[in-house]
């Protein structure tokens, strides 16, 4: 076997074992085009909504319109741009092709539109399921002894400064979960 035969084999080895590593990288214009029928654009008008109004919490001194501005169409563009990088990492140009053609379906377009809802109410869940799961262990440790009423460790009642103290759990309602 020549040198050059013997170089040519190891050289398909790699590649074979490289596989979905020499898989052409999607365009810009691909990850562009699968972002615009994710709707990312909307999606950052939400999280510019829902960030104007903490803002405007937050800062009552400051005109609620300011906070608007935060994703205007130069930070659109900013933040698509930022964005690209990762999706060229993670798919392939054959993989964004087939999410573009999939979210450009029936299904994918109901994806899209129905997307925050289902989040917002899994997160409430979460969130309940949280309280509930928290409330519960901490019940179980003051059974065991291993913390007050107060949810805190024995011997540490009035003692904020050594960290031992616990937050007891909220119940859905606001009020402790004891």
């Amino acid at each position: 076997m020549t040198v050059g035969k013997w170089a040519l084999g190891v050289g398909m080895c790699l590649a074979l074992a490289a596989g979905p590593a020499l898989a052409a990288q999607p365009s810009e214009a691909q990850v562009r085009e699968l972002m615009q029928v994710m709707d990312v654009p909307g999606q950052f008008i939400a999280m510019n909504n829902k960030m104007a109004a903490m803002m405007s919490e937050q800062l009552p001194c400051v005109e609620a319109s300011f906070w608007q501005t935060y994703i205007d169409k130069d930070g659109q563009e900013q933040l698509t741009k930022a964005m690209i990088p990762a999706y060229q990492h993670h798919f392939t140009a054959d993989e964004v092709e087939g999410l573009i053609k999939f979210y450009k379906s029936s299904l994918g377009q109901k994806l899209v539109t129905q997307m925050p809802a289902t989040m917002a109410e899994a997160a409430q869940a979460g969130q309940q399921w949280g309280r509930q799961r928290t409330s519960d262990m901490f019940a179980q440790l003051q059974k065991q002894g291993k913390l007050d009423a107060q949810g805190r460790c024995p011997g540490t009642a009035g003692d904020d400064s050594s960290g031992d103290a616990m937050p007891a759990p909220q119940s859905p309602a606001g009020g402790t979960g004891h």
